[in-house]
């Protein structure tokens, strides 16, 4: 049978991306009202206590998930391949993460707010987590080669090009004009502003905790795979 290769856990994969990013945009698209009626520090708390089991459960799915279907490409004894995946991942993570840049507010102990940031990786592209996500995506496909990373991948793409529109949109109705003129400084493909001329990098913004740390989390991350695979094979999803 041609579709005998088309197993359930594809589905269950895009019906957790789509429970997800109801829950964190809806939760997002929700902040001004909640943020209103039970306080910022709360909603972070339940956006996160809503969010985070949510995408654990997706990575756990994926991992162990991750060969079903059919294998469309098998090049991982390539050793440019693992090299190019490893760097691809690294720069992935530095999109990702230091885009949000108070850690403490992610945590709910200093009182969480919505900022107009346009310094560090913001110059590059003014969404630096969907950038990061589509190159994790590219290196993850490359190198797993399957119809479930492949379907995988397209859902968290879609999910971050729909956060794209989303963001803009919240930032506009909350900022009005002064995010306006930052659109108009940056730009969504990483830099295009900066060809042309409207910003600039400077490497001084680079001197943060935050990226120090996320060189150390890919370090780690290096590290603990085979850990990481062993832990998630425990958990039936």
């Amino acid at each position: 049978m041609l579709t005998a290769w088309l197993t359930n856990s594809h589905f269950v994969m895009l019906g957790l991306q789509l429970v997800f990013a109801l829950a964190h945009s809806g939760g997002a698209a929700l902040r001004p009202w909640a943020e209103k009626h039970i306080g910022p520090r709360l909603y972070r708390i339940f956006f996160a206590a809503t969010s985070l089991p949510l995408a654990i459960i997706l990575v756990i799915y994926f991992f162990n998930h991750r060969y079903d279907g059919l294998q469309l490409w098998q090049i991982q004894s390539l050793p440019e391949v693992q090299v190019l995946v490893w760097v691809l991942s690294a720069i992935s993570f530095l999109f990702l993460y230091p885009a949000t840049f108070n850690l403490l507010e992610i945590a709910a102990i200093q009182k969480p707010q919505v900022h107009l940031y346009e310094s560090g990786i913001i110059r590059i592209t003014r969404h630096p987590q969907m950038v990061g996500q589509v190159i994790w995506c590219i290196a993850h496909t490359l190198w797993l080669g399957t119809t479930f990373t492949l379907v995988t991948s397209v859902g968290l793409v879609l999910h971050h090009l729909f956060g794209v529109w989303h963001g803009d949109r919240r930032l506009l109705l909350r900022y009005g004009e002064a995010f306006v003129q930052l659109k108009q400084r940056t730009s969504i493909i990483p830099f295009v502003a900066i060809l042309d001329g409207r910003q600039s990098i400077k490497w001084q913004e680079f001197v943060r905790p935050a990226y120090l740390g996320v060189t150390v989390f890919v370090l780690l991350l290096w590290w603990s795979h085979p850990l990481l695979y062993h832990a998630t094979s425990m958990i039936q999803l």
